[in-house]
């Protein structure tokens, strides 16, 4: 009995990762890439990239920021515009009167606003992916 099962699971294998494959690449992928302060504000780098079938003509995330100390700074709106499907976009948000080293996380709280010609601001926030490359941790 044991014979003839493995075959069959063997065969399933491949099309249960192509789907895994084809699940995880329909991602909004958001990268805090630098995080620069100057005199009066903490500048946030992030690169974005739509890997949705659709473009986003407008993605507003709502954003809190904590400190170092694990104390809500504040909560805003980050608008990241326009983002054309399967192209990486660079957006930078100055956060006044916080610098860089001050920030400890960034959460992205919800989607405030996602419009597409077939998305709605559930879909966009399910297919939301954060990382980062700073020492500032960020999640979702």
């Amino acid at each position: 009995m044991r014979r003839s099962i493995l075959p069959i699971l063997a065969a399933l294998l491949p099309l249960n990762s192509h789907a895994q494959e084809a699940a995880t690449t329909e991602q909004i992928q958001i990268e805090l890439n630098a995080a620069t302060t100057d005199q009066q504000s903490c500048h946030l780098t992030f690169v974005v990239q739509n890997e949705l079938p659709d473009p986003i003509e407008d993605l507003v995330l709502e954003t809190v920021l904590f400190t170092t100390d694990g104390q809500v700074d504040r909560l805003t709106l980050f608008s990241f515009g326009a983002l054309p499907a399967g192209r990486q976009r660079v957006r930078q948000f100055a956060v006044d009167g916080l610098a860089c080293d001050k920030l400890g996380r960034v959460l992205f709280n919800g989607t405030e606003q996602c419009v597409g010609e077939t998305l709605t601001p559930a879909a966009c926030e399910g297919a939301l992916k954060a990382s980062t490359r700073t020492n500032i941790e960020v999640l979702q």
